[in-house]
């Protein structure tokens, strides 16, 4: 089975409860490689088992890096911009 996620195909499987409890060691090793398990009780699907997008450090010189060569906006021009598209005295 493969469905689309995050514009990805992502594999899956269905696994029984039972299989998650004898098997737990195994499956989860899938799931850290990418595999997305979906957990079944009495043939109606329960839960999902994916893997956890990790975070990535980005340092600070490549923080200033890319600010330094950020397109400069004009402040005053943006927020009429802005303005000219939502009301900004409305309530809510």
């Amino acid at each position: 089975m493969c469905y689309k996620r995050y514009d990805a195909c992502v594999k899956s499987r269905t696994i029984t409860q039972r299989e998650l409890r004898n098997d737990s060691g195994a499956i989860l090793r899938e799931v850290e490689a990418g595999r997305t398990v979906i957990v079944s009780r009495n043939g109606t699907p329960v839960g999902e088992l994916r893997p956890i997008r990790r975070r990535r450090f980005v340092s600070r010189a490549a923080i200033a890096d890319a600010a330094a060569t950020a397109v400069r906006i004009d402040a005053g021009r943006f927020r009429a911009d802005i303005d000219a598209v939502v009301d900004p005295h409305a309530d809510g």
